[in-house]
């Protein structure tokens, strides 16, 4: 998609004499431009894919250009070709993976999708500190393939109901907040930053009524809200030690009550003593995370 790569080009902001590390060769055209801007000789490129690298590095050498091509777990970097002024990733992560700081020179720049599991999804651009943290905000919504040092498999419905049919032991209830309210893009992502370990999936039906599934990665908890076009009250169950539905409807509440912000608002701090931690508006102001 043309206008992602430029839009996170422009993020990354590059100068003459900067040397950049791609995360995520692919087809090698994103390293083509880095290196028509930068030089090949300033250009590193890792691929996980065997395959993948040899086309590009075929690919680039047919266009003239000869980055450094590396097969290998972009996770960790090449800490061979570094310090390095910029790093860019093309694939997604829900953690940074700290190679990637301590392999950026302070003062450098780091511009990667950054989304939690629920989904949503978004480009963040990290200034990297002397103290080996990293901080900044997200610039704009993506949705980029998992780096796959970080895919998860994801567990079937059929293994929460421990063999017994819906609703099994769930809990029935109500709820005047629709399911319609939590599925755009930019909301999953602030209810995804408050409730860890969780993910919705949709089961659609022919009248355009439809569940909304909620499952948590431990397998212990489960949520169903079903929707029904034209109802203001939905009926709910919830199954385990966790409560998703009050978990994403605690978040979206939060969401709604800050003004409904956008990507732009948000942004991401990654350091030694505190882990990991995405804000609103400012550093100093986390967004919490939800408990039932």
């Amino acid at each position: 998609m043309p206008s992602m790569v430029f839009s996170m080009l422009a993020a990354l902001s590059v100068e003459e004499g900067h040397r950049v590390l791609e995360i995520g060769t692919g087809t090698g055209w994103n390293a083509a431009l880095l290196s028509h801007r930068l030089g090949a000789a300033n250009v590193v490129t890792v691929e996980v894919d065997e395959t993948s690298a040899r086309e590009a590095r075929a690919r680039l050498g047919a266009a003239g250009y000869a980055p450094l091509v590396v097969v290998g777990d972009g996770a960790e970097g090449f800490p061979g070709g570094a310090p390095y002024d910029r790093v860019i990733a093309t694939c997604s992560v829900g953690s940074l993976p700290r190679p990637w700081i301590a392999q950026t020179k302070p003062g450098g720049v780091i511009v990667a999708p950054w989304g939690p599991v629920y989904g949503g999804e978004a480009v963040v651009r990290l200034t990297v500190a002397g103290d080996g943290s990293a901080s900044g905000r997200f610039v704009g919504s993506s949705a980029f393939m998992r780096l796959r040092a970080q895919r998860t498999e994801r567990t079937h419905v059929r293994e929460y109901l421990g063999g017994r049919k819906w609703p099994a032991d769930g809990v029935r209830g109500t709820t005047r907040l629709s399911p319609d309210a939590v599925g755009d893009w930019h909301v999953m992502f602030a209810i995804g930053v408050q409730v860890p370990g969780a993910y919705p999936w949709m089961e659609a039906y022919d009248d355009g009524s439809y569940t909304l599934w909620l499952r948590d990665t431990a397998v212990t908890s489960w949520a169903t809200v079903d929707y029904e076009p034209g109802r203001g009250e939905f009926e709910v169950y919830q199954s385990g030690p966790r409560k998703l539905w009050a978990e994403v409807s605690a978040a979206y509440h939060w969401w709604d009550a800050r003004g409904r912000p956008g990507f732009e608002r948000f942004g991401l701090t990654v350091d030694a003593a505190d882990g990991e931690h995405v804000w609103l508006d400012e550093p100093g102001r986390p967004v919490p995370v939800v408990r039932s």
